[in-house]
């Protein structure tokens, strides 16, 4: 059954006493998970989602909208301070119970952490070595097919078979010539071809901008 209900959120006041917190929420103040709100906040913008999550006390609530990214298969996870939204507007207002939540894989999210964590160190010790942006970006772009990347002070080594020393071109990838050191020099022309195209394209955006500009003056 679809129901629809709007909650006008009182503004922020001062901090309320553990006892208030703890009190039980009014009519209107709590959102079951499942139900689809609409909410509008203190900037204007207009989010609508499904309730994963909501924390009464803090007034945090979490919501479930369509991705960003037009993927169907994804979602974006959004979580809302109410003490900076107008009014929520219930959509179907969900009375059942929810559906217990999926198990986490703890074994893939540590690897993942480490990972994330491997990246950032490696990312903290160029910069820290003075390694150029152009050696960074390099680094990201073959990281991302080739794992076994790490530096060696200002030198990209890649599977320990092939050095790429600044300026990070071409020419500067050496190792021993066979199938691992040509894939190499492919992926680093590709990158600064992509680079290139990027920066000409930013040029010509740049230009169009200015010469509207011009026009409408």
């Amino acid at each position: 059954m679809t129901s629809r209900r709007r909650t006008r959120l009182r503004k922020a006041r001062a901090p309320v006493s553990l006892a208030e917190k703890m009190a039980a929420p009014g009519p209107g103040e709590y959102f079951s998970v499942g139900s689809h709100v609409s909410c509008l906040t203190c900037l204007g913008q207009r989010l609508q989602g499904e309730v994963v999550a909501f924390d009464y006390p803090s007034k945090m609530l979490t919501l479930k909208c369509p991705s960003s990214s037009g993927k169907p298969n994804l979602s974006d996870v959004i979580l809302v301070n109410l003490a900076y939204v107008s009014d929520v507007d219930v959509i179907n207002d969900r009375t059942e119970t929810p559906p217990p939540l999926a198990s986490l894989n703890i074994s893939k999210l540590a690897n993942r952490a480490r990972t994330e964590k491997e990246d950032k160190l490696s990312q903290a010790y160029a910069i820290s070595a003075g390694v150029s942006v152009e050696g960074q970006q390099l680094f990201q772009t073959i990281h991302k097919t080739i794992k076994d990347c790490k530096w060696q002070e200002k030198n990209i080594i890649v599977m320990d078979d092939v050095v790429i020393s600044p300026p990070y071109q071409v020419e500067n990838c050496k190792g021993k010539e066979g199938s691992a050191l040509s894939h190499i020099r492919k992926i680093v022309e590709k990158h600064f071809k992509d680079v290139e195209s990027q920066k000409s394209m930013q040029r010509t955006q740049a230009q169009q901008t200015q010469k509207d500009s011009s026009l409408s003056s």
